[in-house]
């Protein structure tokens, strides 16, 4: 994950006074609790490109002795095989 935890809790917080601030939402319960959902959400999107790159490294780490033979170069196929997951996937990275 790109942010550190305290930056996403940050963003949380100015983003739930913010919309408490300007009546776009009514919420009825403590703010800290919309915040952890909030602070959830902004974690789960996060982590989806970490998550794709372990899955690219696990698909990659079996046909390693094979991309060695060809001599290709590991980053470029590493690339490759993510951007067409993305692509695949419609991810927004």
């Amino acid at each position: 994950m790109r942010i550190q935890k305290e930056m996403v809790e940050k963003i949380s917080k100015t983003v739930v006074r913010s919309l408490i601030d300007k009546d776009l939402i009514i919420w009825d319960e403590q703010p800290d609790k919309l915040q952890a959902i909030i602070a959830g959400v902004i974690v789960d999107d996060l982590m989806v490109e970490d998550k794709l790159n372990e899955e690219v490294k696990m698909l990659l780490e079996s046909k390693t002795d094979e991309y060695e033979r060809d001599m290709m170069d590991f980053g470029r196929v590493f690339q490759m095989v993510k951007s067409k997951l993305v692509r695949e996937r419609n991810l927004i990275l």
